[in-house]
């Protein structure tokens, strides 16, 4: 039995990371690429944006309260489980969705059971990063994180290309399937912490096997514990306006740019881009979190994010929008990974399933709000001006209650834990 890091030629927890990173690809991207299928949505069927953005709406409730439960379930039978039931619930969901023909087929297809779907994704995949690094673990959860980014990246511009080569049902369909051929199979190579193939996390120190599960609990809050505390909701709040204030700007940013002129496939590829500049982001924040600490860069790309938020309402030509992309998409991505670092930090591993998930499931509120807001400003107004003012509101809100978390308190588990055994 391996009982190092070190000892295996290659730590596998690097392949957990790396199978996370392409579940949550596909699995998340292809949410935020409903803003794609907005347009082709309402030329179809006559709907408006607020009608459409409630499917969105929809399912990141259904997201947030799945990741949830499936954060506890994943906390008693295991991730793979959890994730292969979520690749299957996903892909049946977008399927389902390319046969939609009147809207509360798309709340039922797309917002629940593609909520549900993804809500066994997210969570459990960051908390069992968590699980597998002691050192580098802002960076493990950064790239579980980066998933985000790159799926919004492809799945953006690609389901655009397939409404464009086929239509917007055939394009949920292969998305559906996609989903199937490889969210499942990257599942299988899932393991739940490194105890369960003899190894140590990567970084821990050499007396940490010795540290008894029994000593492990008792040191460690309860979630009921954990849950009761200030701290445990002013990382939520925090999160939760967070998402608000970044979710409608995302969500909407393609249709905002078809309607002041931009080409759809420029649209798209605006939306990829913000994207692909999200992973550096939460790449980039991972790491400074391990080295500054995760409230300090929290903060910090709050307030990026907020200011980039407003800027907004100067957009117009294309130049400025894949400016703000860049400018957006780090600000936001690098918000991402740094909440279950927090969450980890204060709350231990035991829980950190059942809390993230509680943490996340508040969060993906401000999500599905942010999403509808945007669809509810443009039909009362015609313009997006009214989101961008609430969600710089939001943002700066997120801002200050960050501003209020506490040093945590050294934790006795994680005290004990670097003691060498005798």
């Amino acid at each position: 039995m391996n009982t190092r890091a070190g000892s295996a030629k290659l730590f596998y927890g690097w392949v957990v990371l790396g199978a996370a990173f392409v579940v949550i690809m596909i699995g998340i991207g292809s949410m935020f690429s409903m803003g794609v299928f907005l347009v082709p949505l309402q030329e179809e069927f006559g709907w408006n944006r607020s009608q459409i953005s409630l499917a969105s709406l929809l399912n990141w409730l259904a997201f947030g309260l799945f990741s949830f439960v499936f954060g506890m379930l994943s906390d008693r039978i295991g991730t793979r489980r959890v994730v292969l039931l979520g690749g299957l619930l996903f892909g049946l969901g977008m399927l389902l969705s390319g046969l939609t023909r009147q809207i509360w087929q798309l709340y039922v297809t797309f917002g629940l059971l593609g909520g549900m779907g993804v809500g066994a994704m997210y969570v459990p995949l960051s908390a069992t990063a968590t699980r597998w690094f002691t050192r580098n673990r802002g960076l493990a959860v950064a790239i579980v994180s980066g998933g985000n980014g790159t799926g919004i990246m492809v799945m953006a511009p690609l389901a655009r290309h397939l409404i464009s080569t086929f239509d917007w049902s055939t394009a949920f369909v292969l998305v559906g399937l996609l989903g199937w051929v490889i969210i499942l199979p990257a599942a299988l190579l899932v393991r739940n912490s490194p105890a369960d193939m003899g190894f140590q996390a990567y970084g821990a120190p050499a007396g940490e096997r010795a540290f008894t599960k029994a000593v492990q609990e008792t040191a460690e809050m309860s979630a009921r514990q954990a849950g009761k505390s200030s701290t445990f909701w002013v990382i939520a709040l925090t999160h939760f306006f967070c998402c608000a204030a970044h979710s409608g700007p995302i969500f909407h940013m393609a249709p905002f740019a078809m309607d002041v002129g931009i080409p759809k496939m420029a649209a798209a590829t605006i939306l990829g881009v913000s994207g692909l500049l999200s992973i550096g982001g939460r790449i980039g924040t991972g790491m400074i979190a391990d080295r500054i600490g995760a409230k300090t860069t929290l903060v910090a790309m709050l307030s990026l994010q907020a200011v980039s938020i407003i800027a907004y309402l100067l957009a117009g030509p294309l130049w400025t929008f894949l400016v703000l992309a860049v400018v957006f998409g780090v600000a936001y991505g690098g918000v991402m990974p740094l909440y279950a670092v927090l969450t980890r930090q204060y709350f231990g591993a035991r829980v950190m399933g059942t809390m993230y998930g509680a943490v996340f499931g508040i969060s993906a509120v401000g999500m599905g709000l942010g999403s509808y807001l945007g669809g509810f400003f443009f039909d009362l107004a015609g313009t997006y001006s009214g989101l961008y003012v609430v969600s710089f509101l939001l943002g700066a809100a997120a801002m200050l209650v960050g501003l209020g978390l506490r040093r945590p308190r050294p934790n006795p588990a994680s005290v004990l834990a670097v003691q060498p055994t005798p």
